[in-house]
């Protein structure tokens, strides 16, 4: 149980003390990025959907 105690203590302490948090700008400019390139990458992928689609379709028929 003490292993744990003192696990949890320095745990917190690391937390508080040395990890360096993000600004809220930088996190805004982060989430950003992540939704443009998920963006990016839906259309990408929709679009060699509709390709493939296209091309099988021509080859056997239509689906």
């Amino acid at each position: 149980m003490e292993r744990l105690t003192l696990y949890l203590k320095e745990s917190y302490h690391e937390l508080v003390k040395n990890v360096s948090w993000p600004t809220a700008a930088q996190l805004q400019e982060s989430t950003m990025v992540v939704i443009v390139t998920a963006v990016i990458l839906a259309l990408f992928i929709f679009l060699m959907d509709g390709a493939c689609n296209a091309i099988i379709g021509s080859l056997y028929g239509t689906f």
